[in-house]
């Protein structure tokens, strides 16, 4: 019954293709905004990750061969419209914007680096975009309540979020044939993160408030893990893939789970509505996304512990995103705000704000330093 409401809320059928201008930057110095936002390498060498850092490959400008040339941009789905806009980050405005199918959710890299996807949750299906010329390509894919997407360790499958349907759903990682459906007893299932290896899953259940552990390599559940008020969002491996944090909006802050044993070893409180989950560049530093109070916060890896919160001036809802290559820039969708937020990671003061309308989700920074993409918006190894 909470599944049909909550897709219901998200079968927003705004269709306005407003685009939205640039307003003002609370830095205005052209000079210093460039600087922060300025182009990546066109390659550099990506190196093996080393023991206690699963993110070693994702380091500073660590661009695999595979995305020489791409051009550097945010790509950013209107989740209350049918469309993906596109945004240059050095001139800070929006260039683009086209049809996907309604609902888009999220922009997902594929694991290969060569494409990314619309996940068009109302529509059913997935509009792939050539990130050489910024452009989709195509005719849509037919996929059933592609709410989010996944792609395995060993990029042998892709994994479609089936929210409403309560699955997930195995499938070929490039013609997406379905392959096998995994039902989950875990209302809202969202976001997804893997252990050290690959070997196992631990997926969200927003509505439910629970997580599942799934056998990737069986297709079979394992287990559950109800986290009491809870309304779990984003999930994060930490460095050593010792701890999965989990954004709890409810709670507002992250759960630490013993990767281990399934059970949890600790809460941070961090901001009311937390949501979003990304690594620094550098693999010190959790950036946690706190919608309701319009802040970001720092969780330092090491101490397990909350260290800083950076507050967008005069409000704001920071949702999803990812870091620019250099990891100089965090950038947010505000889902609430109508905008995207770049954020200077050196001290967190707001760069710029970019109007962007229809309720902005699932920002897609690309390219991105990394091997392989496991998904999402960009959750690189």
């Amino acid at each position: 019954m909470r599944i049909t409401s909550a897709r219901s809320r998200r079968s927003r059928i705004a269709l306005a293709c407003l685009l939205g201008a640039l307003s003002a930057c609370s830095h205005s110095s052209a000079g210093h905004r460039l600087s922060a936002l300025g182009s990546p390498p066109a390659s550099a060498p990506v190196p093996i990750p080393v023991p206690g850092n699963l993110y070693a490959a994702d380091g500073p400008n660590l661009l695999s061969p595979v995305v020489e040339g791409v051009p550097y941009r945010l790509y950013v789905p209107e989740s209350a419209g049918d469309g993906v806009d596109v945004i240059d980050p050095e001139k800070m405005k929006v260039i683009d914007r086209y049809k996907t199918g309604l609902d888009p959710q999220h922009v997902v890299p594929a694991w290969d680096l060569k494409t990314l996807y619309a996940t068009n949750d109302l529509n059913d299906s997935l509009t792939a975009i050539n990130p050489h010329s910024s452009k989709r390509e195509g005719p849509n894919v037919p996929v059933p309540d592609p709410y989010n997407m996944y792609f395995t360790v060993d990029g042998s499958e892709a994994i479609v979020v089936a929210e409403a349907q309560q699955r997930l759903d195995f499938r070929d990682p490039h013609t997406f044939a379905s392959r096998e459906s995994v039902p989950v007893d875990c209302a809202g299932v969202d976001h997804v993160d893997f252990s050290p290896d690959g070997g196992y899953l631990i997926a969200t259940c927003e509505f439910s408030g629970r997580l599942v552990k799934v056998d990737v390599h069986r297709h079979a559940v394992l287990g559950y893990l109800d986290l009491k008020g809870s309304s779990p969002q984003d999930i994060k491996l930490d460095p050593a893939g010792k701890i999965f944090y989990v954004a709890d909006k409810n709670l507002g802050g992250v759960h630490e789970i013993d990767a281990e044993s399934f059970q949890e070893v600790g809460f941070i409180h961090t901001g009311k509505d937390t949501h979003g989950l990304y690594v620094s560049r550098d693999a010190k530093d959790l950036y946690v996304t706190n919608r309701g109070s319009g802040t970001v916060t720092l969780v330092d890896f090491a101490r397990r512990a909350a260290t800083a919160t950076w507050t967008i001036p005069g409000g704001g809802s920071p949702d999803m995103g990812g870091i620019s290559p250099d990891g100089k820039v965090l950038w947010l969708s505000g889902r609430y705000d109508a905008s995207v937020y770049a954020i200077d990671t050196t001290d967190g003061h707001l760069i710029g704000r970019i109007r962007v309308p229809n309720k902005p989700h699932g920002l897609c920074v690309w390219p991105q330093p990394g091997r392989f993409s496991l998904g999402h918006t960009g959750v690189m190894r």
